[in-house]
């Protein structure tokens, strides 16, 4: 394809998903005195808002050069680069577990003597840090965008009906009660897509588990029938609230996906939706004038112990063996900077995980924003769990209408079988 004289525009400097990633880091051959820093970068809803912020940077930045690369399937992706010995410059990705065990296995380099490190909410380093890193001492990744997970409600049912904002347990039944008796869905559950059920699990057991648990869990390594923590022994509560909230979604929810929830909820067809965040801008995309409200888990009749749910939806960090490593932390500074990460928080509908940062003006989030404040928030406990244990599909086949003692046993079972494999058992 001939392009007309002076800089290409950005769509075509360099090819970016499918079988294009394998040239990538070929197909854009830099100009004489300027570095460019190959940006792998895992969101598909966010290459827009990252474009932009790359144009910003290299006006500041002559001399760099950022080539963002995006592809449908990214933990595939990034696996087939690091096997390949071409780690990205500059990486996003999300703050789960398989982070954890990237960092874990050195592929990041140390950031610890960034200044804006300082400057992250304590409780949101506090989630990073318990995913994993190289060392003990090293800071494998900054968190630039935080998501929240919790029950996200329609206002305008809410008002039509009289229910207030349930702040306990037992309101919230009462709340579902209501408009169940009116006809309106409680709840819009997607039991088509398996992780949908994963959001009340994280909530409820994370607000109801022992202090801990997850520690306790694989310190006791394989035996866990004879420990003093397990499912089985810990979670039960949670599970039967999980059970009872699901009892409250609609007819159909079998065949139901989560694109179908987003776009139901978005048109009015239930009171609540147990999704965080992350799913306010698709709600939206189906009806921008859905009446949005959020609030926690209320997973007891204490307010005074209800937490959000928090996750890093977007954690950046460099490649440990960068040829760039100075240019590269430039634009992580700059990436870093408070009115970027505001900036991207208010187009994402997320959050600022930055102390000093401005406080959420989402409308929607108002209901969770107060818990960040206060660095009231935990951590995603699914993402304590090995990669190999399949959790979606059991939540499923429990909220589908499972036995809650048969699932317990089968975490039980799995935990087990996999820390004989992985898990070192500090008894021995």
């Amino acid at each position: 394809m001939k392009l007309p004289p002076g800089p290409a525009p950005r769509a075509v400097r360099c090819l970016v998903g499918g079988t294009a990633l394998a040239l990538v880091l070929s197909a854009c051959t830099p100009q004489d005195d300027v570095v460019t820093l190959d940006f792998f970068q895992f969101k598909p809803e966010a290459v827009a808002n990252f474009e932009a912020i790359i144009d910003r940077f290299e006006a500041e930045n002559p001399g760099i050069r950022v080539v963002q690369n995006h592809v449908p399937d990214a933990d595939t992706a990034i696996r087939t680069l690091l096997v390949k010995d071409k780690t990205p410059d500059v990486l996003t990705l999300n703050g789960n577990g398989r982070y954890g065990e990237l960092a874990e296995a050195c592929v990041f380099a140390d950031l610890s003597d960034l200044p804006v490190v300082e400057q992250v909410r304590p409780a949101v380093s506090d989630i990073v840090s318990e995913l994993g890193s190289c060392s003990a001492d090293e800071v494998n990744a900054v968190p630039f965008s935080s998501n929240a997970s919790g029950i996200l409600y329609n206002k305008d049912l809410f008002a039509q009906y009289g229910v207030e904002v349930p702040t306990t347990w037992d309101e919230l039944l009462a709340a579902a009660r209501t408009f169940e008796d009116a006809g309106v869905p409680p709840f819009y559950t997607t039991l088509k897509d398996a992780w949908t059920v994963s959001p009340a699990f994280v909530n409820l057991g994370g607000a109801l588990q022992p202090e801990d648990f997850f520690d306790r869990l694989r310190a006791e390594g394989s035996e866990v029938a004879s420990g003093e923590v397990s499912f089985s022994k810990d979670y039960p509560e949670a599970m039967e609230k999980l059970t009872t909230l699901y009892g409250f979604g609609q007819d159909g929810a079998a065949s139901r996906d989560y694109n179908a929830g987003n776009a139901a909820f978005g048109a009015g067809e239930s009171a609540m939706y147990m999704q965080g965040s992350y799913a306010i801008p698709a709600i939206r995309a189906s009806n921008p004038d859905a009446n949005i409200g959020s609030f926690p888990y209320p997973a007891t009749n204490s307010p005074e112990d209800s937490v959000v749910v928090s996750g890093v939806d977007v954690a950046v960090s460099v490649g440990r063996d960068t040829e760039h490593p100075a240019e590269a932390r430039e634009f992580v500074e700059f990436l870093m900077s408070p009115e970027v990460v505001q900036q991207y928080a208010q187009e994402q509908s997320a959050f600022s995980p930055l102390a000093t940062g401005a406080d959420a003006t989402d409308p929607a989030l108002a209901g969770l924003a107060p818990y960040f404040e206060d660095n009231r928030i935990i951590g995603f406990i699914d993402h304590q769990l090995p990669a190999s244990l399949p959790l979606p599909q059991y939540l499923q086949e429990l909220a589908l209408g499972g036995s809650v003692e048969d699932f317990l046993s089968v975490m039980d079972r799995e935990w087990s079988k996999i820390a004989a494999r992985t898990i070192p058992n500090e008894k021995d």
